[in-house]
């Protein structure tokens, strides 16, 4: 009889797989097609759960060849974020007239998003202290405890490695082909750097030897058609792994434990939207309309929501900043690599700002005392550098800011009933606040297409593949 309901469930999402086929043939816009697939999602998810139970078999085994779809979409995304970062910033400096705009490129992406993870630090406390959160608050049951203290025992590790000088030698790839790999939660800085080295080398190449510059340009450009034609190929598929994956968001997610800490996920969400807000702020102070570009990147926020993973985001990111925004394009590359392992606003920023001002009066210190606030931005700000964009970055971030503020770790291990959900909205803040840092570091050094930016119809025409 189980097989017979998981079976009826697969079809089920086949059928809606065929929707979404028959929309694009019939040339419905990418944005809504998207949308299309998100919606279908959370209602059959909500159906799943309502039906099944969360804790169903046949809802579990239902989850896994759901998985096929969701999982192997974002699998494939993740396999093209090496190759594409890697050619596309080789070709990004190749193509620079100076290497010194790179410095410039890269120290306003760096500086935007350092500066808004501090700025979401301290939205984070304020929303802690408005939402009146204390670590006592929350009750913990046994896998709470065990999560935590999995997490106090794996602490002395992470503090061991983490030393600010370590953190800076772990970004310095010593083997790329390992980096490649995507072993490491540095790999994609280290990859970044390996191809700016390569970059300034051909441009010092061709000063000396022309032809053989000239030769390695061709072929770089050469690959990397190739490449953004695997990934225009993948793009495709995003409708469906977006409906993948929110079905079974939604279908397993634990909304007891959600209602059980609801204070806690009102507070996280408050602060997350309130750091939306101040994102599109920023855009409008800059002379671009916020409306514009919020309509122009929900479809990647939307798939950031969905997946938990900045990295795996990457290749949306930087097409919808080249195609949809106007982005130049090597300002686009660096700031959607950098975004996904530096500066994430929600995982680095928010989330262990948010834990600090709720354990600090159990460990008997004023979270409201301007020196305990000033030593946790700044702390948060050096410890967003590597943090990895992917699900699970916002508790090694915790990790790090409370052990360096000599705080008990475990509230992160009470928290595990509703990770995963809070952690859908800090993925997305963290891909919208790449999303900025290249927008406005384009618009800051006149790189900016805004023709490209105003045009409404750019939204569908960068993802018309």
């Amino acid at each position: 009889m189980d097989i017979l309901f998981i079976f009826t469930n697969i079809i089920v999402l086949l059928a809606i797989i065929g929707i979404l086929i028959t929309m694009q043939r019939k040339h419905v816009s990418f944005t809504k097609r998207v949308f299309t697939g998100l919606g279908m999602g959370i209602v059959l998810g909500a159906i799943l759960q309502w039906v099944y139970g969360s804790g169903s078999e046949v809802l579990a085994t239902t989850a896994d060849w759901y998985s096929i779809v969701g999982r192997g979409y974002v699998n494939f995304l993740m396999m093209i974020v090496i190759p594409l970062v890697l050619v596309s910033i080789i070709q990004s400096i190749i193509n620079l007239d100076k290497s010194a705009e790179l410095g410039k490129m890269s120290a306003w992406i760096i500086g935007i998003l350092i500066t808004t993870t501090m700025v979401a630090a301290l939205v984070g406390i304020a929303s802690a202290t408005i939402f009146d959160l204390n670590a006592e608050q929350i009750e913990a049951g046994q896998a709470e405890q065990d999560r935590g203290s999995s997490l106090e025992a794996t602490l002395d590790d992470v503090v061991e490695t983490q030393s600010t000088p370590q953190k800076i030698l772990n970004f310095i790839p010593s083997n790329i082909f390992l980096d490649m790999t995507g072993q490491r939660s540095t790999s994609v800085i280290a990859v970044v750097i390996f191809s700016v080295i390569v970059g300034i080398a051909v441009l010092g190449l061709r000063r000396k030897n022309p032809e053989q510059a000239e030769m390695f340009t061709k072929m770089v450009n050469a690959v990397y058609a190739v490449v953004m034609r695997i990934v225009t190929l993948i793009l495709r598929l995003t409708p469906y792994g977006i409906l993948a994956l929110m079905a079974n968001t939604v279908a397993t997610t634990d909304f007891a434990g959600i209602i059980e800490l609801g204070k806690f996920v009102m507070a996280s969400y408050a602060a997350l939207l309130t750091m939306f807000v101040i994102h599109l702020v920023l855009v409008g102070v800059f002379g671009l309309n916020p409306m514009t570009f919020l309509r122009k990147v929900t479809p990647v926020l939307g798939f950031a929501f969905t997946s938990r993973s900045s990295a795996g985001t990457i290749p949306l990111n930087i097409s919808a900043q080249k195609n949809s925004l106007g982005v130049d394009q090597g300002i686009a590359n660096i700031s959607a690599s950098f975004g996904a392992t530096m500066g994430q606003n929600g995982c680095a920023g928010i989330y262990p700002a948010m834990l600090a001002v709720m354990i600090a009066p159990t460990v008997g210190i004023d979270p409201l005392d301007p020196l305990f606030i000033l030593q946790l931005v700044i702390i948060i700000g050096i410890s967003s550098f590597g943090i990895a964009g992917v699900g699970g970055g916002a508790t090694f971030a915790a990790l790090i800011v409370l052990s360096s503020l000599n705080m008990p770790v475990a509230l992160a291990g009470l928290l595990i009933s509703i990770e995963a959900f809070i952690d859908m909205g800090r993925t997305a803040l963290n891909v919208n606040g790449a999303m900025v840092s290249g927008t406005l570091t384009s618009r800051i050094l006149g790189k900016l297409n805004v023709k490209t930016y105003d045009d409404k119809t750019a939204i569908d025409d960068s993802q018309s593949v």
